[in-house]
């Protein structure tokens, strides 16, 4: 079964790029969910549809102008949060509407692309070239250092940022680079299961791992294996059922989560009784 689909050279590439991408968002994933930014990934999915629709417009490559348009987004709600009294997830909305109002305008302007955005809306993984997993590897590089380097501030940062500024940390610089590199997640993700669904990539490993892992290194763990394993059972069921391979994806994370929450209520109610037990 396995060797008839790594028959394809498409199925390589889809399976290989959504590897990537799977690594990529689960890590930076659960730091999303830990700093209650889990709305981040959508609001910059919609900006990223705006920077495609000007890549399409103008002629440059959609990757560096969704990237570019991304990033300005990132940083756009990182100063939203640090120079108003709103909170993240206000300051995300308000990028999303931009975003998606600009999108909107431009495809509005343009009037005959609308097909071309298909593929963007909702992801074309069995469609990657080595130019795309290139991309993808870069930015999972990317992701892999900077979480390395800026580990155990982020961790501090993420439960009590109180305290990382009054430890001396740059919590602004290290918020930027981490948004930053959020953006670049968001444009490769957008092209396993396009701008409507990315978010699920960021969410919901990190979600599921929350509900199983004992402490934060088995979290991110824990995200990973569950992203990975999602992502290529989604693309591998999506060949043999001839379904769409982002909702098929998507679909199986929500199962992951939905199994994941009940094993904790379980395990809940079993350690609930052992105490009980004790007790008695």
């Amino acid at each position: 079964m396995v060797g008839s689909i790594l028959g394809y050279e498409f199925m390589q590439r889809a399976l290989v790029g959504g590897a990537l991408v799977a690594l990529t968002c689960a890590s930076l994933g659960v730091f999303l969910v830990l700093k209650r930014l889990s709305l981040l990934g959508d609001g910059l999915a919609h900006v990223a549809l705006a920077g495609v629709a000007v890549g399409l417009l103008t002629g440059i490559d959609t990757v560096l102008s969704s990237l570019v348009l991304t990033v300005l987004g990132a940083l756009g709600v990182n100063e939203t949060i640090k120079r108003t009294k709103v909170y993240g997830e206000t300051a995300t909305a308000i990028v999303l509407s931009v975003g998606l109002g600009l999108a909107v305008l431009l495809i509005g302007i343009a009037k005959g692309f609308n097909a071309d955005l298909l593929s963007y809306l909702f992801g074309s993984i069995l469609a990657l070239n080595t130019s795309d997993l290139t991309i993808m590897a870069i930015v999972l590089a990317i992701s892999l250092v900077s979480l390395a380097i800026f580990y155990r501030k982020l961790v501090l940062m993420s439960f009590n940022e109180d305290i990382a500024l009054t430890s001396g940390i740059d919590a602004q610089f290290i918020d930027k680079i981490f948004i930053i590199v959020v953006a670049m997640a968001v444009v490769v993700g957008m092209r396993a299961v396009g701008i409507l669904l990315v978010s699920a990539l960021l969410v919901m490993p990190a979600s599921a791992a929350f509900q199983l892992a004992g402490s934060f290194k088995k979290t991110i763990l824990y995200s990973i294996l569950i992203s990975l394993a999602c992502v290529e059972g989604g693309i591998i069921s999506a060949f043999y059922l001839n379904l769409p391979p982002s909702g098929a994806i998507v679909m199986l994370l929500f199962a992951a989560f939905v199994l994941s929450a009940l094993w904790r209520k379980i395990s809940s109610k079993k350690a609930d009784r052992a105490v009980s037990m004790t007790r008695a």
